[in-house]
């Protein structure tokens, strides 16, 4: 015997109500409850008889896993070397951020049968847009297709390496009574795509919405049944997208990929730093450069600020690309520990080229910075600043300090200000000039002593 009841569920945090409720009191968000029918089963025994396969850790043994590329450097640096065959990865974004251009390229580019299912688009319109990015692939298989059965038979008489699903919205179970894009039919239609890859050894790429508050549509337990969560950001005015792992069981969460998009699809960005220092002025007042670790990269990027007199009782402190609460840690100890009058003035920092900063690498370069800029004095143009401020003016040592150096030693930087501390960890030499400082004083003095 079974027993039907209905529950209530919180598409942003997954939390579960028996009533309706307007305000999630896990998120605090408005309107996101959303109604799931359920069917409990009774008389089942409580201790069914269940023999596991238990295993010693010594006896289990690991094949090399293999991994299929998606010829796009930058995606697959993101994924951690390619697709591996089993998984599920789940892109999601803004509408109109260029989701489907890059999956669309990926699959034109996979050396392998690469199944597309749309469910957004006619394949009259797919094919307008495979003309539009010169798609040629012949291993390329497209679906217009919403029903989960006509999925998985399309699947079973292909036999793909590749499944590509635009978008996971879309998809509807018909075992199910709630309609396409509820949290029903996004967990039921995710786990069976993932219970059929594993089976028939295939990689499914699914693509997600994002929802006006930036999260990813549907329950947050979708995030975690998928095996890599992939971030595709940017503004749509700016030409420029990042691409940024937030899970990933297969490779590094760190790694980003930059791209470039145009009227025929999305370029890569292999030199980044090039990128971002490409239109930098380097007598104005208020610009440093710094450099940032993403993964295993560094990358090197402006930091812009400008102070002025607030003629207001209270001063304006706007960040882009970069913690608010730190900005006003790294202020109180320029006032305290420098001896910057900053509590009259407004402070505007950003960190040029759309990059969000999230290591305290970049510290220096915000004092530094923001230093310049109400002294207006510009820093030295061959000169990277680096290093971690603490509460006492102190700067401190940095990880991955070598390749910071080299990244800065190819772009033709002369000069490096660095943590002291950071010196006795170097082991290969170079030929830029370091500068070891140790407190916030000294490291001020030092960079704009480079200018005499």
């Amino acid at each position: 015997m079974s027993k039907v009841r209905t529950v209530y569920i919180c598409t942003n945090c997954g939390y579960e109500s028996v009533k309706w409720l307007g305000k999630c009191p896990s998120c605090d968000s408005w309107n996101t409850f959303s109604e799931e029918v359920r069917e409990t089963r009774k008389n089942i025994s409580k201790n069914p008889k269940i023999e596991p396969d238990v295993y010693h850790l010594k006896d289990l043994t690991i094949e090399k896993e293999s991994r299929i590329k998606t010829g796009i450097g930058e995606f697959d640096r993101v994924l951690g070397g390619g697709l591996i065959q089993g998984s599920a990865i789940l892109i999601a974004g803004d509408p109109g951020i260029g989701k489907s251009t890059l999956v669309m390229q990926a699959a034109s580019k996979i050396k392998g049968k690469t199944l597309y299912v749309t469910g957004e688009e006619s394949t009259k319109q797919i094919k307008i847009r495979a003309e539009r990015l010169k798609v040629k692939n012949d291993s390329l298989l497209i679906l217009a297709e919403t029903n989960l059965e006509g999925i998985k038979n399309a699947i079973e008489q292909t036999s793909p390496d590749v499944v590509i699903v635009d978008s996971i919205q879309t998809i509807f179970n018909p075992a199910f009574d709630n309609g396409p894009g509820t949290v029903t039919q996004i967990r039921e239609c995710t786990l069976s795509l993932m219970d059929l890859a594993k089976e028939k050894n295939f990689a499914v790429v699914l693509v997600g919405h994002v929802t006006k508050e930036g999260f990813i549509a549907g329950p947050k337990v979708l995030e975690h049944i998928v095996d890599a969560v992939i971030q595709f950001e940017g503004d749509k005015s700016n030409t420029y997208r990042i691409l940024r792992a937030l899970k990933n069981r297969y490779g590094n969460t760190n790694e980003i990929g930059i791209f470039e998009m145009h009227d025929t699809g999305l370029s890569e960005v292999k030199n980044p730093s090039e990128l971002f220092l490409s239109e930098r002025d380097s007598h104005t007042t208020g610009s440093i450069v710094t450099s940032s670790m993403e993964g295993t990269r560094p990358v090197l990027f402006e930091v812009q600020a400008l102070v002025t007199p607030s003629h207001f009782g209270n001063p304006q402190r706007v960040a882009t690309g970069f913690d608010y609460r730190r900005l006003s840690i790294l202020l109180a100890v320029l006032e305290k520990r420098a001896g910057f009058r900053l509590s009259s003035h407004n402070v505007f920092l950003n960190m040029a080229g759309g990059i969000r900063i999230y290591e305290p690498a970049a510290d220096l370069a915000v004092c530094a910075a923001i230093a310049s800029s109400i002294s207006n004095t510009p820093a030295r143009e061959s000169t990277v600043v680096v290093g971690e401020v603490g509460l006492g003016g102190e700067i401190r040592s940095i990880g991955n300090i070598e390749k910071r150096i080299q990244e800065a030693e190819k772009l033709g930087f002369n000069n490096i200000v660095l943590p002291k501390n950071n010196i006795k960890l170097l082991k290969a030499k170079s030929s830029i000039n370091l500068i070891p400082v140790e407190n916030i004083t000294s490291a001020i003095e030092n960079i704009f002593e480079l200018q005499r």
